[in-house]
């Protein structure tokens, strides 16, 4: 049974969720604030978030911020009231898995955290592939690290999903629409620039000469590829 933590400051909203998730088979696990959340977060295994924005204490950003500065790789969806494109490319830049603006279609909520976790679930699966080396890269999916000519670099999670999910398609190109969907869980071209931006970290980190790339090309006007 998956568990679910709702960090939510709203009774109300917090009960309908949990009694919804709960009919849909899950556990539940409920905060009010966001110093609550962040513990519970760290200490209660969750197997999903759903984090609101707004909250007493620490605000949703400032939850979302220390967990993954933690490198906990949860899953999470914000649900919350700010619509701005300035939010959500503040979550999107904090790794955040999904954004869901209130007012929302409940069954809509429901399908986005079947979507969040069984891709979470194919994530842990990929474990137990072998090392992937390329160029002065050797990637370890079982722990998750990567070392460049044997130094430890540390990936954002969703620059980590992002690089396994090219190398996977290997030499195929994949646009930026369909790497939304199959490392962020978006259905449409929304929030493109969250991908360049993580295809910028792969490169600063991983390639001998970023400006150059030989492992995550750009393919004009279509998305990108990896080449070993």
């Amino acid at each position: 049974m998956a568990r679910i933590l709702i960090v939510e400051d709203n009774a109300d909203l917090a009960a309908g969720l949990r009694y919804n998730l709960e009919l849909e088979g899950y556990e539940v696990v409920l905060a009010e604030d966001g110093a609550t959340g962040l513990e519970l977060g760290r200490n209660a295994a969750p197997d999903l978030i759903i984090l609101d924005a707004m909250l007493p204490q620490l605000d949703g950003f400032q939850v979302l911020r220390a967990l993954r500065s933690e490198n906990v790789e949860t899953p999470v969806l914000m649900l919350t009231a700010l619509g701005e494109e300035t939010d959500r490319v503040r979550g999107f830049r904090l790794d955040v898995d999904q954004y869901v603006t209130k007012p929302f279609h409940l069954i809509e909520l429901l399908e986005r955290v079947k979507s969040l976790l069984r891709r979470h679930g194919r994530r842990l699966k990929t474990a137990g592939q072998a090392h992937i080396r390329f160029g002065d890269v050797d990637i370890d999916p079982l722990s998750r690290t990567v070392l460049v000519s044997g130094e430890p670099v540390t990936l954002t999670p969703r620059a980590y999903d992002l690089m396994m999910a090219l190398i996977d398609k290997q030499g195929i190109v994949l646009s930026r629409a369909e790497l939304l969907r199959d490392v962020w869980g978006h259905r449409g071209a929304v929030m493109t620039r969250t991908v360049d931006s993580h295809i910028k970290e792969l490169r600063k980190k991983l390639e001998r000469d970023a400006a150059h790339p030989a492992h995550f090309i750009t393919v004009w006007k279509v998305g990108y590829r990896f080449q070993s």
